[in-house]
């Protein structure tokens, strides 16, 4: 039985750019390019019509961006997941990628298994951005995030003591594992409650609870 192949779609307004990553990804078994678009609004029309599980999206493009084609991705498809793709570690538009629902970033000079490794691991439904990155972009960021005047809101009144502390682990940027040593927890049962929490507080993965814990002032 073989496995379903993950379905991409490449955006990105320099041809050679997606030549270089569709021939990278075609060489992957498991990987089959969908289709490519050469900036935000075909990338939003691209998405709708073929639903990919994965967007690479570069973010600087004429006209409509990345950041405005990963909202309206989100917003319209949310079964496709958008992987920025941006040149610059720790820039600002790869922030704003993933405040606007993307699910990681990836530098464009990254070696090719870490193109491969990073779709696989958005299209299981995973964040790719490491816990250290997260909390830099948000420490860098933090001032242009509006916070509500009270930390707490609806997203969380419903979490239960211990999915509370989870909840603020995640944004201090800890891992499962590290999770789980410092709560007494198996890794298993940490495993458990980040999905509750990301549940209760509607967000898609690990970087948008960070974001929203930023939101809600408890960072």
């Amino acid at each position: 039985m073989t496995t379903p192949q993950i379905r991409v779609l490449i955006v990105d307004d320099h041809e050679l750019m997606r030549r270089g990553t569709r021939m990278v990804l075609e060489a992957e078994d498991d990987i089959a390019v969908v289709g490519e678009s050469s900036d935000g609004q075909e990338a939003v029309y691209h998405t709708a019509q073929l639903t990919p599980d994965v967007v690479l999206m570069d973010v600087r493009m004429p006209g409509m961006d990345g950041i405005e084609a990963t909202r309206r991705i989100v917003l319209d498809t949310p079964q496709s997941r958008v992987l920025v793709l941006t040149t610059f570690d720790l820039d600002e538009f790869a922030f704003g990628g993933l405040r606007a629902g993307a699910s990681g970033f990836l530098l464009k000079n990254s070696p090719p298994d870490e193109l491969t490794r990073a779709i696989r691991v958005i299209a299981a439904g995973e964040a790719l951005v490491s816990p250290r990155v997260t909390r830099s972009m948000l420490d860098l960021f933090a001032n242009r995030i509006p916070r509500p005047d009270e930390p707490s809101g609806p997203r969380i009144a419903d979490l239960t003591e211990r999915e509370a502390e989870v909840f603020l682990a995640i944004a201090k940027g800890l891992n499962n594992s590290e999770i789980a040593e410092s709560l007494h927890l198996s890794e298993s049962t940490v495993k458990t409650h980040v999905g509750r929490v990301l549940f209760k507080i509607g967000a898609r993965d690990r970087v948008q609870a960070v974001i929203t814990a930023y939101e809600l002032g408890l960072v």
